[in-house]
């Protein structure tokens, strides 16, 4: 196996191959240790520790008017130099991967290949390079850009095929695989940061919803809500507890019916639903017909309520003009409409009633006249203004700060916004990727250093439900966090940080000093590397679900070729702490007592050891419970 990158993501994808799966890796990475760094062990947790220290400080001495926000910030690259990997994996150290360099790193010979950089056309172009060194090597490439993505799998797997010579069965272990680390973790940080809101995978023909249940739940009122146990919470997971459990007290993916009865205390994760993707995005369509959320974007809630009042008093004066002269209610609602338009037929030589009513009608139609002119600028100004950004409202309130609209933040706001979550972004650089995603969603934003004073202020922290830190500089995340929970105490934060090791620490140190508070901090590199590590094995991630300090992943598995699931029923084939079958491909609810058959494709739920397992891999030796 060969991993290529320039971040964490290629050192933790390079770690979990050679210590999950047991594969023999070569790593190429960047001469520049600030630029690729190992993931933090042994010794360097200790300077991890020291920097949270520094920052802790610095971060809270500002907050409390000290003025000093600059601790711990220049040492965020510092780390082991980029050619001392683990023991037993090779590195090299290249700035690019051309073909001298893939040669040297033994592609020819490689049985997977993955090209993990953080520019797009990097990884292209080391593709096209792997592909006529290597026809018959299986691809895994990182790319943001979806539809492009679509375009480079279909090419490189043609030229594979006809390198090959045999559509059919030459080329079978030439595939290409396209991921994206931030559609892996987007999900689950946006759920992360909203109570209540369920883990959902969503493949080609279903979509899966996995959402945590309080203590108890499962023998209480909520009994039955879930299909199935996907896991139980460490003992330590509450809002009180400092740290996130370990051994026989941390979390259990995956548990037998013994361990869900015997649960306690623990909270637990259930599949709820499953169901067609074809059905949902019905629902979802319904729900976006109709001509009020139209009204909505064009108009304010002032002027929609001032329009609204003057319809009322319309048709009040029609039904008034009806009951005075006897005439039929369309009529009466005509000759008010004539009278609002001053339409000229005076009411000359009728009732006072009449006459009365024509006044009036023809004063509302004075007053209606500015209320049409405001209702057309305001719409010519929605239009003019759609390509600027637009400020936090005054009333805000329960929304989400986003912090960074990168790669990760556009994608978390994306699906922010898909589950109809008010959101407020910041943003330092004018020129970010996100900004355009932001102004098309009409999303408020502001600009400026999250490490400055007033910025958090202006984006309403003391009042928001939940702050997300997705910047891609980890001191960022963290001071920002710092400086928030001085101004609101209990604000639920959710940190993306590179190190998982750092992560660890950040998380554990944050919940001591705020007991009360809802924190979690999440690797993108830990949440992303079993997916790409799936796919260099030659399996389908359809999704990762973060449990803690774990990841379980959802997979879609052939059974034929598996002993461990053909001819087992649905229910037979379950093994605790390994795999789950969920479904059948395109069939949303499948019977317990359904045999799995040889041209079957099922949906699993499977930790990483059981991934190992379903590959035919055997897992290195590790303590109980080690590996999710």
């Amino acid at each position: 196996m060969v991993v290529c990158g320039d971040d964490g993501l290629a050192h933790r994808l390079a770690a979990e191959l050679r210590v999950v799966y047991g594969e023999q890796v070569t790593l190429v990475v960047p001469p520049n240790v600030r630029i690729a760094r190992p993931p933090v062990v042994g010794r360097a947790r200790a300077a991890s520790a020291a920097l949270l220290d520094r920052v802790v400080s610095a971060a809270v001495g500002r907050a409390n008017g000290n003025g000093n926000g600059n601790g711990g910030g220049t040492t965020a690259g510092s780390g082991p130099a980029a050619g001392e990997g683990p023991r037993g994996e090779r590195v090299l150290e290249a700035v690019e991967a051309t073909e001298t360099v893939l040669a040297e790193a033994g592609v020819e010979r490689a049985a997977a290949l993955a090209l993990v950089y953080d520019d797009d056309e990097t990884n292209i172009r080391a593709a096209l390079t792997a592909r006529r060194l290597n026809p018959r090597l299986r691809l895994v490439l990182r790319l943001y850009n979806r539809r492009l993505g679509q375009h480079i799998e279909e090419l490189l797997d043609q030229a594979a095929v006809l390198a090959v010579g045999d559509a059919d069965g030459g080329a079978g272990d030439t595939s290409t695989t396209v991921l994206s680390d931030a559609d892996t973790a987007a999900p689950a940080l946006a759920a992360t940061a909203l109570a209540g809101t369920g883990k959902v995978i969503q493949t080609d023909g279903l979509v899966l919803r996995a959402v945590d249940l309080p203590p108890g739940a499962l023998a209480g009122a909520d009994a039955g809500r879930g299909l199935c146990t996907l896991a139980l919470f460490s003992l330590n997971n509450t809002n009180v507890a400092p740290m996130e459990g370990a051994g026989d007290q941390g979390p259990r993916l995956l548990p037998d019916d013994a361990e869900v009865r015997d649960a306690g205390d623990r909270g637990v994760m259930v599949l709820e639903q499953v169901s067609s993707s074809s059905s949902a995005a019905a629902a979802q369509d319904r729900r976006r017909v109709g001509v009020l959320p139209v009204l909505a974007s064009l108009f304010s809630r002032r002027l929609r309520w001032s329009l609204a009042g003057v319809v009322g008093c319309v048709v009040a004066l029609a039904v008034a003009l009806s009951v005075v002269t006897g005439i039929h209610p369309v009529r009466a609602f005509y000759y008010t409409l004539l009278d609002l338009f001053a339409i000229d037929d005076p009411a000359v030589g009728q009732s006072l009633g009449r006459q009365i009513l024509q006044l009036l009608t023809g004063l509302m139609g004075l007053l209606l006249l500015p209320v049409l002119l405001a209702a057309v600028l305001e719409a010519l100004g929605t239009f003019r203004t759609a390509s600027a950004l637009r400020k936090p409202p005054r009333g805000l309130s329960g929304h989400v700060v986003l912090l960074g609209l990168g790669k990760i933040g556009t994608r978390v706001l994306t699906r922010l916004r898909e589950l109809h979550v008010p959101v407020v972004c910041v943003e330092s650089d004018p020129e970010a990727r996100g900004l355009a995603v932001a102004r098309r969603l009409r999303v408020p934003v502001v600009l400026g250093d999250v490490t400055q004073e007033g910025v958090l202020e202006a984006a309403k922290i003391h009042r928001a439900q939940a702050l997300l830190a997705v910047t891609s500089a980890d001191t960022t995340n963290l001071e920002a966090v710092l400086y928030a929970r001085a101004v609101r105490p209990d604000l639920k934060a959710v940190l993306r940080l590179y190190d998982d090791d750092f992560a660890t620490a950040v998380y554990r140190t944050l919940r001591a000093a705020h007991p009360r508070a809802v924190t979690r901090s999440r690797s993108v590199s830990y949440l992303a590397a079993p997916s790409f590590a799936g796919a260099m094995l030659g399996r389908q991630i359809l999704g990762a679900i973060p449990v803690e300090r774990k990841v379980l992943l959802v997979a879609a598995v052939d059974v034929g070729g598996h002993p461990q699931l053909e001819g087992r029923t649905v229910d037979g084939a379950f093994r605790a702490g390994s795999w789950r079958v969920l479904a059948l491909e395109g069939q949303p609810q499948v019977a317990g007592d359904r045999v799995l058959r040889d041209g079957d494709r099922v949906v699993v739920a499977v930790t990483r050891r059981g991934l190992a397992e379903l590959s035919g891999r055997v897992p290195p030796a590790h303590p109980a419970g080690s590996l999710g």
